[in-house]
Order: C-alpha cells, then sequence, then structure tokens
C-alpha cells in the first residue's frame, strides 16, 4: 500500500467512523424516547448532540486529548533535543513542523494527534526524552511523525474522543433510566419489560461496540508506521530498541485512558504476561511487540 492509498483509506475510515458515531448516537436517543413515548423529541435531541460531538471531536479533539494525558507545551530551550530531532526529521519527511508538548510523568511514551500536518501535536513524556539516546528518539519521533504524514492522527483522534463520548453517554442514559423511569412504579406497569431489557443489553453492547471499532483502525496503522518510520532515518534498529527499553521500564502513564490508549506509541498500561488469553489479545490497543520488534530488525 502506497502513501497515498493510506491517506485516501484513513479519510474514508474517519467519514465511516463519524457517520457510525452518528447513527449510534441517535439510536440511542431515538431507543429511550420510544420508551417514555416521545421518539420525535428525542430524536432530534440525539441528531444535534451527535452532531455537536462530531463537529468538535474534528476541530479540538487534540486540545481534548492534550487536555486529559495533562501534556504542557515544550519549550526549546528545556528539550532541546527533542526540537532538533523533530525539526530535521520534519524537514526530511516535507511536513510542516508539529507544534511539541510534554508529559511530566517517568513511564517512557509518545503519540502525535491533530487534524492533519498543518494542525499537528507531537507529545512525548519526560521519561521517553530521559531515557532514550537520540538515535531511539528519532525513531519514536520518526514512528510519529509518519501517523501525521498518513493523517493516522486524524482517525486515531476522532477514534479518542468519540469512543469516550460513547462510554459517557451510555453510562448517563443508564443512570438517568435507573433513577428516574424505573423508580416510577405506574409508567413501569405501562411499558414493555422485554423493551427496557433490550434497551439495557444495547447500552452494554455499544460501548463495547465503539472500542472494538477503535482497536480494528488501531493496530495495523502501527505496522506502517514502524516502517514509515524506519524508512525516514534509514535505521530501524534505533525504533527497534527504543520499543524493548519503553516495554521493559516498569513506570505505569498516569493519565492514560481507555479512550486515549490506541494514540500512544505503546500501550501505556501494564504489560499482559504472554499467558493471556485470546479474549485479552483481542482487546489489545496494540499489536505483539515480539512482532514489531522482528519486523523492523528484519528491514
Amino acid at each position: 500500500m502506497t502513501v497515498y492509498q493510506q491517506i485516501a483509506n484513513n479519510k474514508a475510515r474517519t467519514y465511516a467512523i463519524i457517520l457510525t458515531f452518528i447513527l449510534l448516537v441517535t439510536g440511542f436517543f431515538l431507543l429511550i424516547g420510544n420508551y417514555i413515548q416521545s421518539p420525535t423529541a428525542y430524536l432530534i435531541i440525539g441528531l444535534s448532540f451527535s452532531l455537536f460531538s462530531t463537529i468538535g471531536s474534528y476541530f479540538y479533539s487534540d486540545r481534548i486529548v492534550l487536555f486529559t494525558t495533562g501534556a504542557r507545551l515544550a519549550k526549546k530551550e528545556e528539550f532541546f533535543d527533542f526540537y532538533t530531532v523533530i525539526e530535521n526529521l520534519s524537514i526530511a519527511a516535507g511536513l510542516p513542523m508539529p507544534k511539541l508538548y510534554v508529559i511530566d510523568d517517568p513511564a517512557p511514551n509518545a503519540f502525535a494527534t491533530g487534524r492533519d500536518p498543518k494542525h499537528a501535536v507531537v507529545a512525548a513524556t519526560t521519561g521517553l526524552l530521559e531515557k532514550l539516546e537520540r538515535t531511539e528518539l528519532e525513531g519514536v519521533l520518526a514512528h510519529e511523525l509518519s501517523h501525521i504524514r498518513n493523517l493516522d492522527i486524524l482517525v486515531s483522534s476522532i477514534v479518542a474522543v468519540l469512543v469516550g463520548t460513547v462510554a459517557l453517554l451510555s453510562d448517563w442514559i443508564m443512570r438517568n433510566l435507573w433513577w428516574s423511569g424505573l423508580r416510577k412504579s405506574e409508567d413501569r406497569n405501562n411499558r414493555n419489560p422485554f423493551m427496557m431489557i433490550f434497551i439495557i443489553l444495547v447500552l452494554i453492547l455499544t460501548p463495547i461496540i465503539a472500542t472494538l471499532i477503535q482497536l480494528a483502525v488501531s493496530r495495523r496503522r502501527e505496522f506502517l508506521a514502524d516502517a514509515s518510520g524506519a524508512l525516514l532515518t534509514r535505521y530501524p534498529e534505533g525504533l527497534a530498541r527504543a520499543l524493548e527499553k519503553i516495554s521493559t521500564d516498569g513506570n505505569v502513564l498516569r493519565n492514560a485512558s481507555s479512550s486515549t490508549a490506541h494514540l500512544f506509541i505503546m500501550n501505556p498500561f501494564k504489560k499482559v504476561k504472554k499467558a493471556s488469553s485470546i479474549f485479552t489479545s483481542l482487546f489489545s490497543t496494540h499489536p505483539p511487540l515480539e512482532e514489531r520488534i522482528k519486523i523492523l530488525r528484519s528491514m
């Protein structure tokens, strides 16, 4: 697959994710509206909410992600290597230099976000900047710049916001049904109990479906960014060694969440042992580390 094909696929995937989100959220509200016998009003509310969330995620997803991860603007005099490596790689990749942010955390990790190369951000933890050698840092940052060039950041950032929104919305609707509708016995007796069971099942399954969508767009792009980053630096061993260091580090990123985990170069949560089940690996946000390193060292 060429870079141009990847970019076109990511644009199409973004539109598909946005459409899926609008349908999910609108369906949420329509289902509740039918249950409480006010479908039209809830349909309008659901459609308005989903459109507002989608527009907001497109234009402000980078700010939301930076806020939730506790990132702050990086100063050149404080993080000189960070700046100079990004400057050199941006020139080599033919990209405008992204804004740089740091997360004050000893766990080594990094991510890129934004809607396009002109509005891109690269964030790295202080742990990453302190623990990696320059060639290893180049490998990680080239990986992140590849996400920017391939427009992976647009897909990932929108997914991060929308998946979190779906989870919060499901929780809010569940609580609202429990504390208002379910307590009124006179209303409950006039409604179909099977409809309530169906609504609860939908509310439980929808965040899981949203998470699977998140994972589906996450794994393959990591392999592509590894390969593109190695091509940019002409030194795949640098990224391979960096991945090994990040994976063996004992620190866990404090401000990571399930909705933003797929953004990072490596899963920010504690690693699961090899004896983990197939079910656990299914819900992993990243491809197997051993496979990524093996591919890099075979280049």
